[in-house]
């Protein structure tokens, strides 16, 4: 049977996506190894940190044309996520380019610091299978200082004085703004509903 893997992208939240993959019942394979990331089910790709350091990691591991080249379901989560747009003002940074969204900084103001960092309401745009279960206004949780703005690719926004794309998709390749492993039942319906895509 195909492996689950997440992408070694060297994130803080690598153990904490392998639990709640666990308590879904998968077994879930942490891996830098090109061969093993095409030949899985499903991939997760994963990030904490930032856009130059993590594209240089993905591409002295040789693994950017891997992810280009993906065609089972893909999931980028908070950074990861972000790695799949065309380009990051964080570094800045050429990313994978499989949306063509830029990423951009949010801007600070009072009662609204950045990172943003807290719990937050989705709001649908797109029916989609990722969300399936999940009910507009839901609660996530979330961690950045970077954002990609709604465009056609959004499946839901999230709004942090000015809205963001909470989740996307182009073709096999999902995204979530915020952090499903830490988002209690509203994290753990979308990443059963990506296992199940």
């Amino acid at each position: 049977m195909k492996a689950v893997v997440i992408v070694d992208t060297g994130g803080a939240n690598l153990a904490s996506l392998r639990y709640a993959l666990a308590r879904l019942g998968t077994r879930a394979v942490v891996s830098r190894d090109a061969r093993q990331i095409a030949g899985a089910a499903r991939v997760l790709l994963p990030g904490v940190g930032a856009a130059a350091p993590a594209m240089r990691r993905l591409e002295r591991l040789g693994l950017v044309p891997v992810l280009r080249a993906l065609t089972q379901p893909v999931l980028g989560i908070c950074l990861g996520m972000q790695l799949l747009c065309a380009r990051s003002e964080e570094g800045p940074a050429e990313c994978l380019g499989l949306l063509p969204e830029p990423v951009r900084a949010l801007t600070p103001a009072p009662g609204r610091p950045v990172p943003h960092m807290g719990w937050n309401a989705l709001r649908a745009v797109k029916s989609d299978p990722l969300l399936a279960g999940v009910p507009d206004g839901s609660y996530a949780y979330f961690v950045h200082s970077y954002m990609v703005a709604p465009g056609e690719h959004a499946l839901a926004h999230a709004h942090y004085g000015t809205p963001l794309a909470a989740a996307v998709r182009r073709a096999n390749f999902w995204g979530t703004q915020f952090h499903p492993e830490r988002s209690a039942a509203t994290g753990a319906q979308l990443l059963r509903n990506f296992l199940a895509l």
